[in-house]
């Protein structure tokens, strides 16, 4: 009887040690899996940001079946840069703020330097300061990890805010650090943005000569690897050279190559680049019909745009609250199958304890009462852990809901500061500046020419008085 008992409770260990060995090898699968898409969304970014969000969602819904929390965190990540690549602020400084609670949440310090990189990249258009801010808590911790790659983009996107601060002798600083880096890394598409981005500092300092030269090779070697987005803005800077240096044959072939890869990669804010680039070609050709005639539909788009806005807006708050409705109900299924994991294992553990009690009570009646005493005491602790357990859990919901609450502040005042810079002063000011250069030339009447540009200082002035009540009146919630 007793060797009866023993072969079935060794079968039992065999079974249940076998069913976890398979578990464990599909587990090990489905993580590679989600780490392969991770890496194909951000290999494409520069390419088509489109399928860039598109592989980081298809990793976040598998990595949240698996509880794999770095994958959820990369893939967090990937969507965010597909975001931004897309010039849709809001959703990517979303997507890097779950990136970075899940990377800390599994004490991945690599890849909270990874988000604080690319949050400073995000916060290049909108405030310096907290760019630089974002980037050097980044490159710290690279540093401390001795991280190449990761010490080499930051120096990268450090240039950058120097060159937007326009302090070109540190930018130009930080981006020759950077392609030493890229160099020994043998990185080559970083490489190509160092040169792209070293010849725009030559541009801006008027040597014509030495940008047009670093931008053509720069752009042949970003048309050899696909680069779309990449190409589009170095046509962008070449054709303003050429409208500088007057040869305007080579500008507008440039200027027509950006705009169909503008259109290609949906960049609008690149393609309203090129349509103010295109005035500004008519304008040095002196063909004002046509230069008036881009700078109306400027003005037009800012116009649409700037009525689109609210309705902009509106759709944004609702797709966070659709995402964090999708968020909430991953969160809960990953909860349902941690129960059914524990329960599984419970079972095979009791199922074990029975089969001991049994031969237990067979061998020996006086250990019965002995052995029941201490599972009831095993029982009565994991209840405790379990009440302990429950309290802590509800403690987190109550930290997740505040945080939550103050990324959507956070989010919308960002989102509406965006949209306000891209779509409500540019208009005025491009309006001015078309106004100016018809008024050198004599092609409108003076007064008119004041009148108008009088309209339209009062309403840069109007705009950025209730741009500042705003910012100073946390009862109002947008511009």
């Amino acid at each position: 009887m007793k060797k009866a008992y023993f072969c079935i409770f060794f079968l039992l260990a065999f079974f249940a040690r076998t069913h976890a060995g398979a578990t464990l090898a599909f587990a090990g699968q489905d993580t590679a899996e989600v780490n392969l898409l991770n890496k194909q969304g951000l290999a494409i970014h520069l390419t088509d940001h489109d399928q860039t969000i598109k592989k980081g969602e298809q990793a976040l819904e598998l990595a949240q079946r698996l509880n794999y929390t770095n994958g959820i965190a990369e893939a967090y990540r990937i969507m965010g840069i597909g975001e931004a690549y897309a010039n849709h602020e809001a959703m990517a400084i979303a997507d890097y703020s779950n990136a970075l609670s899940f990377y800390k949440k599994s004490g991945n310090v690599l890849g909270q330097a990874k988000v604080y990189n690319n949050i400073g990249n995000l916060y290049l258009t909108v405030d310096y300061d907290q760019s630089l801010e974002y980037l050097e808590k980044g490159l710290t911790i690279a540093q401390s990890l001795g991280n190449t790659q990761l010490i080499a983009s930051a120096y990268l996107n450090m240039g950058n805010v120097y060159l937007r601060k326009k302090n070109f002798s540190l930018s130009l600083d930080y981006y020759n650090k950077s392609q030493v880096l890229f160099t020994q890394l043998n990185n080559q598409v970083l490489l190509i943005t160092c040169l792209q981005n070293i010849g725009v500092i030559y541009y801006k300092l008027k040597q014509y000569d030495k940008a047009e030269e670093l931008l053509l090779k720069a752009h042949d070697q970003a048309k050899a690897k696909d680069l779309n987005t990449s190409i589009g803005i170095i046509d962008l800077t070449l054709s303003s050279i050429y409208v500088e240096k007057r040869t305007y044959d080579q500008a507008q072939k440039f200027l027509d190559e950006g705009i169909a890869y503008s259109e290609i990669t949906k960049d609008e804010k690149l393609e309203a680049d090129f349509n103010y680039t295109a005035y500004q070609l008519e304008l040095h050709k002196k063909n004002y019909e046509r230069a008036v005639s881009i700078l109306h539909n400027i003005y037009e788009r800012d116009s649409i745009v700037q009525k689109s806005t609210l309705s902009s807006d509106l759709n944004l708050m609702q797709e966070q609250h659709d995402q964090q409705e999708k968020q909430r109900e991953s969160e809960l299924i990953i909860e349902r199958q941690k129960n059914d994991r524990v329960k599984f294992w419970w079972a095979v553990s009791g199922s074990g304890l029975l089969l001991v009690v049994i031969a237990l009570l067979v061998g020996n009646v006086k250990r019965k009462a002995k052995t029941n005493l201490r599972l009831t005491e095993l029982n009565s602790e994991v209840s405790r852990q379990k009440d302990n357990l429950d309290r802590i859990n509800h403690h987190l919901e109550e930290i997740i809901d505040e945080r939550t609450r103050d990324l959507q502040i956070k989010n919308k005042k960002l989102s509406e500061y965006s949209s306000y810079l891209s779509h409500q002063i540019r208009g005025p000011i491009a309006t001015l500046k078309g106004l100016m250069n018809l008024e050198k030339e004599g092609l409108v009447d003076q007064q008119e020419c004041i009148n108008m540009m009088n309209k339209c200082v009062s309403d840069i002035d109007e705009k950025i008085i209730d741009m500042t009540d705003i910012l100073h009146d946390p009862k109002r919630t947008s511009f």
